[in-house]
């Protein structure tokens, strides 16, 4: 078998990376994973590492759980793929029974639909025009939409278009819609949440452009990409509150806060609020297969119904070759029948506050200017004391055989659901030495 440094020279010749500045890559020491048991991955020279961030924040159990290799094998030996164009199959039906069924509840209109996409950019692409083209279906084309500042919600131009994370978003200004940015609820300003300000903002922008826009998006209780920046469920009662009043959608983007990762089912749950559009992904198949989804509201399905006399269609012309594929929701209708089976969401309770009070003598370092948790969706913003601080301590993390990945001078920790004390106390240990090793 190569050597870990054998696959690198033949990838740097090769391969062209997500979110990689392929310029000094080689010179970090890239992992060249071969395998995965539990929360643990193992590199091809044998080495295991803890992975502490669930493989980009997907998998909720674990790697290998035994009821969804066994759910995937069963679907392949019975239908590999079939089109969802016109035609349905089994797994696609019973999936979107299931979601609907463990769709948020609360103030706001039940969820009842289901759309399939195959990413969380995606999912949010088709929300975007599903929004809108409801506005043109409903007598007005609003179109613009009103984005909160620090916001990813993935990486095609729509979603970049809502998106308000400049390192990311700024090169492609020029081919974005035209949408209304206010300031995010969960920035810092001295040291303090911006809530009430953020509110403040929203009711102004909706005073002034409020005819205009077809959709609020909001990612719930925690901005990801941003660092962490957690937010106060009084911010989404607001936003449901001024969609309404003039009458736009409000959509939650829950492709990483969906599942689980914030101890509730969904990020909604905390403020009891309900979108008219939600979009889900990542943990939904619990990190085997790409599947997204977005789950509308009645009264927008319904817009998107013929009536007599329609000089224009009103089917949403949007889909991909491998919408609802099989596989992937055979993969998602196990991955959620072990959840509700092993209470995954009370366990992930469970660990987000074990997590917290591990990592309270990390908080009270020197040099950690803040540890922002909701559930087991964790933060841990250091001061920059080089040109890649956040980098380093992830460095040094993996020298002690946890794998992590940092957002900037942010340090993400986002482990398995199910992970076991013994590992818990691992992930915070290495942190914590890492800590020390790189700040001093």
């Amino acid at each position: 078998m190569s050597t870990s440094a054998e696959w690198i020279a033949r990838d740097a010749a090769a391969v062209w990376h997500p979110f990689t500045q392929h310029a000094t890559w080689t010179g970090d020491d890239p992992v060249v994973v071969d395998r995965a048991e539990g929360p643990w991955l193992i590199d091809v020279d044998g080495r295991r590492y803890l992975d502490g961030v669930s493989s980009l924040w997907t998998t909720t159990l674990g790697h290998g759980h035994p009821d969804i290799d066994a759910a995937i094998t069963a679907q392949l030996a019975r239908l590999d793929h079939s089109t969802f164009l016109g035609t349905t199959h089994t797994p696609g039906i019973e999936l979107s029974e299931a979601l609907i069924a463990l769709a948020p509840k609360g103030t706001g209109p039940d969820l009842t639909r289901v759309f399939y996409a195959g990413d969380g950019s995606s999912a949010v692409e088709a929300a975007l025009k599903i929004a809108y083209q409801y506005s043109t279906q409903t007598g007005r084309s609003r179109p613009k939409f009103v984005r909160l500042e620090h916001a990813y919600h993935g990486d095609t131009l729509g979603a970049v278009a809502v998106g308000g994370h400049r390192l990311f978003h700024d090169a492609y200004k020029p081919l974005l819609l035209d949408t209304i940015g206010v300031a995010s609820p969960g920035d810092r300003a001295n040291g303090r949440h911006r809530g009430a300000v953020a509110i403040a903002e929203l009711q102004a922008a909706m005073r002034r452009d409020g005819d205009q826009v077809c959709a609020i998006i909001v990612e719930p209780m925690m901005q990801g990409a941003a660092g962490m920046f957690d937010h106060d469920a009084a911010y989404l009662v607001a936003a449901r509150e001024l969609a309404d009043a003039y009458g736009a959608l409000l959509i939650f983007d829950e492709v990483a806060t969906g599942f689980g990762r914030t101890g509730k089912m969904w990020a909604a749950e905390h403020a009891g609020i309900v979108p008219d559009l939600l979009t889900c992904g990542k943990g939904i198949t619990g990190g085997y297969l790409p599947l997204s989804a977005v789950l509308a509201a009645e009264h927008v399905y319904d817009a998107f119904l013929a009536r007599p006399g329609d000089t224009a269609p009103r089917t949403f012309f949007h889909g991909h070759t491998y919408t609802a594929n099989p596989l992937c929701c055979a993969a998602a209708l196990a991955n959620l029948r072990v959840m509700g089976e092993q209470n995954v969401i009370g366990q992930a309770a469970r660990l987000g506050e074990r997590l917290g009070k591990l990592l309270e003598p990390v908080a009270a370092k020197p040099g950690v200017l803040e540890v922002r948790r909701l559930g087991t969706m964790i933060g841990v913003e250091v001061a920059a004391v080089g040109e890649r601080t956040g980098f380093e301590v992830c460095r040094a993390a993996r020298e002690r055989g946890v794998w992590l990945r940092p957002l900037g001078d942010t340090v993400v920790l986002m482990p398995p659901l199910t992970l076991g004390d013994d590992e818990t106390d691992l992930l915070v240990s290495a942190l914590d030495a890492a800590v020390d090793e790189v700040l001093g």
